[in-house]
């Protein structure tokens, strides 16, 4: 992140662990209803949040679903 609002959203996506969406064999994403909610809490500028958090999440999916299928193969 280049701006005090890029680290506080990459703050956010620190706290999100526990707002995966699963679906059997595959993550699908955050609970984006409860991202937005927490960063309101964190008063990260919810316009802000909106941008950038499904850029970040899609390369997270991306990494842990590439990550489960590696663990399959061995």
């Amino acid at each position: 992140p280049q701006t005090v609002e890029g680290w506080q959203v990459w703050d956010l996506t620190q706290r999100l662990g526990g707002q995966l969406r699963i679906a059997p064999g595959a993550v699908i994403g955050w609970d984006m209803g409860a991202a937005l909610s927490l960063a309101q809490a964190l008063g990260i500028t919810p316009l802000i949040a909106a941008e950038l958090l499904p850029e970040i999440e899609a390369v997270m999916v991306r990494k842990l679903n590439e990550q489960m299928e590696g663990g399959r193969d061995g």
